[in-house]
């Protein structure tokens, strides 16, 4: 059985992309977001904006899949997920702001 999650691409209007993920990223779902990282990041031009402020749950397939493209994204994590993603090593690879 999936967990839930929503994964929702958009622009901003200063031209960065933004991909918000709602709810918990876990085996069950992690290739789902592994996708849409992939589809949504541009290879040569600005940082991926990832917002997961709304994510309640980050497991280590959930970390997997956003290791790969450290260096073409910018984090957005809330209190739940800083930690995790400073004990992980992938705030030392990308740019991680708090929510």
């Amino acid at each position: 059985m999936s967990t839930s999650l929503t994964l929702t691409t958009s622009d901003r209007p200063d031209g960065a992309r933004v991909l918000a993920a709602v709810g918990e990223i876990d085996m069950s779902n992690a290739s789902a977001f592994a996708d849409a990282l992939a589809e949504a990041v541009r290879p040569d031009g600005e940082p991926l904006v990832v917002d997961l402020t709304k994510v309640e749950y980050l497991d280590s397939a959930g970390l997997a899949a956003l290791f790969p493209h450290a260096g073409r994204i910018a984090l957005i994590a809330g209190p739940l997920l800083e930690p995790l993603l400073t004990i992980s090593g992938l705030a030392d690879l990308t740019t991680v702001r708090s929510a």
